[in-house]
């Protein structure tokens, strides 16, 4: 299998980091860092009222996050790939590093090897 996608709605106890984009950005860009993926364009967009989606692309794929603060709700989604590696444990790894981030508990969880 060339890649993993995982897609996942969250549900966090405070809405402080789902308000507005910046501190997510941060920690997204700390990671993709880290685990060495290579981004290759973005876009962040805060809602009037609160909330934000972005998505961001790599050369692996992508990664996605829309969220409702006033439900105390994110949807997210991460597909990393990679024809000369395995980026399985990588997509994991990253996917259980913004669940942490928010501190946020699953509410439904699609793991998809593709």
């Amino acid at each position: 299998m060339p890649g993993l996608h995982i897609v996942a709605n969250f549900s966090v106890a405070s809405a402080d980091k789902i308000e507005g984009h910046a501190s997510f950005k941060t920690f997204i860009e700390s990671q993709i860092a880290l685990l060495g993926l290579s981004k290759v364009g973005e876009v962040y967009h805060d809602f009037p009222g609160g909330g934000f989606t972005a998505v961001v692309c790599l050369t692996e794929s992508h990664l996605s996050i829309h969220t409702w603060p006033e439900q105390h709700y994110i949807t997210f989604d991460v597909f990393l790939s990679n024809y000369m590696k395995d980026n399985r444990a990588t997509t994991r790894l990253l996917y259980a590093a913004v669940q942490q981030f928010f501190k946020a508990e699953v509410r439904f969880e699609q793991i998809i090897d593709r």
